[in-house]
This record gives structure tokens, sequence and C-alpha cells, in this order.
């Protein structure tokens, strides 16, 4: 029903869902929190490569999965990670602040970033990438910003449905992804998949604990541990295929499973905390 070609599409759809729940404050906000924005996206593209490229060498991932590791490294924060931060008790201004500003430094980032990690193995189109993500990402965001900067009254009863339509998406680019390598997901090890939640956990177990050493909230630091540790693995996926190979793309289409586990199973618990907390406080 769907094959490779489906997936850039796709992804635009995603992201143009994605821009219908922003609004022009959202970016105006950096204004307000320079500093904690900063560490956020210092954090998204200094750390989540670094963590990548790391396990991948650790483990000994064969050159292409390494690739696609490094890719959802180099990626912005994740779709989903405004609604892991409202279900967490999370600050969820700031999420979609920095999911903002990440998505638009990724034209300029993920470029460099793979170009940087990946180079000295397999050459690395750089400049076709950054047309790639332009056309994939800016586009797209900018178009549904704006249709809901002038269309607001009338868009506002699809945007509940935005986070829905952008999970379908994934779901369709996952299932290509396991359709163009179904020969060889049998002989995938395990490694590949301890690679992905590794990367995914340390990103969030990081990401928290810099938050809070260096004097944020718990709030602020739930929101960073988040919006870093859940990548925009659909664009990884998207650039795998476009620039790479499909076995490229499977660690993405992992990622995107595994960090909405993750990532509801700790704001679940972090939820039974604020419960417990609130409990403590009634007695």
């Amino acid at each position: 029903m769907f094959s490779k070609p489906a997936i850039l599409p796709l992804l635009a759809l995603i992201m143009f869902a994605m821009g219908l729940t922003l609004k022009l404050d959202d970016f105006k906000n950096v204004l307000v929190q320079p500093l904690v924005v900063f560490l956020g996206v210092s954090l998204q593209f200094g750390l989540m490569p670094l963590l990548a490229w790391m396990i991948a060498t650790v483990l000994q991932l064969e050159p292409m999965l390494t690739v696609g590791l490094i890719l959802v490294g180099a990626c912005s924060g994740g779709t989903a990670s405004n609604v892991m931060t409202y279900l967490a008790g999370g600050n969820v201004a700031l999420s979609i602040t920095m999911t903002a500003v990440s998505t638009m430094l990724a034209v300029f980032m993920t470029p460099w970033l793979s170009w940087l990690y990946i180079e000295t193995a397999i050459d690395v189109p750089i400049w076709s990438m950054f047309i790639s993500i332009f056309m994939l990402v800016v586009v797209p965001v900018t178009a549904g910003v704006l249709f809901n900067h002038f269309l607001h009254r009338h868009i506002k009863p699809v945007q509940n449905f935005c986070p829905l339509i952008a999970v379908l998406a994934i779901i369709f680019i996952i299932a290509i992804v396991v359709a163009l390598n179904h020969e060889r997901m049998a002989q995938l090890s395990w490694t590949l998949l301890i690679a992905v939640m590794l990367h995914n956990l340390s990103g969030l177990f990081l990401s928290y604990l810099l938050a809070k050493r260096a004097g944020y909230s718990t709030v602020i630091a739930r929101t960073l541990a988040i919006e870093v540790g859940m990548q925009n693995s659909g664009l990884a996926v998207a650039l795998a295929l476009n620039f790479f190979s499909p076995l490229a793309a499977l660690p993405g289409a992992l990622f995107s499973v595994w960090h909405n586990i993750s990532g509801s199973v700790l704001a679940a618990f972090w939820q039974g905390q604020e419960r417990v907390n609130n409990h403590d406080d009634r007695d």
C-alpha cells in the first residue's frame, strides 16, 4: 500500500501537523527563557549525537546501523515530546519552544553533525541533506504556523487531531522501513535494540541530571529530559532512506517505537511521584 517514496510526504505531513500546533509566540518565548532554551538545544545537538557515536562504537554496530543511530542523535526534538511533557507534569510552553527552535536549527545542525561523525567512514551529502531538511521541515512547519496564525478559528477543531495524525504517519513510516528490511529482520541481533534503548535512556537520564546540576527546578528538568531524549526519528528515517540505505533507517524506526514507550513509562512514573507528594502534603 505504501512504499519508500511515500516516506517523504508522510514526514512533511507530520511536520505540517506539528506546525499547526505552534504559534508565533512560541518562538518569542526564546527571549523569555533564553538560558534554559540554550541549554536544551545544546544538549539536543551536543549530547545526543555524541552518545549515538559512543554507543555504536562500543557495541561495534555495522557501518549502516551506525549511520542510522547517529542520524537519530543529530536530529531535532521529536513531535511527541510536547504531549509527553504535558503528561509528565513538565513545562509545556518550554517544550513547544524548544521543539520549534531545535526543528529550525536542524536545517543546519543535522547535516553538519552527520558529516562530523560519519564523514570519516561514509560520504555524507551535506548540501543535499541541507536542502532536503529545509523542504521536509522548514517549509511544512512554517506553513502550519502561518495557517494557525491566520486561520486559527477555522483550524482549531483540527488541532486536537494533530498528535494522532503524527502518530499514524509515524506508524506508516515504521511499517515501510520494516517492509524494506524484511529479509534482514531475522538476522538482526539484540545489539541494535540495546543500542537504541541505551541512546534514548542515557539521553533522558543525563539531560535530567545536568538540568538539576545547573540549578533548574524539577519541572524544568523533566521538560529538558523529555525534549532531549525524544528525537525526531521520523526525520532520521527519511534522511537514511534518501541518502544512505534501508538498513540505515532501522535505528530510527526502532527509536520511534521505543522512545514513545519509555516516554510514556517515565511520564507515568513522574505522575505517580506527584500524587504521592501531594498526598504527603495534605497529611
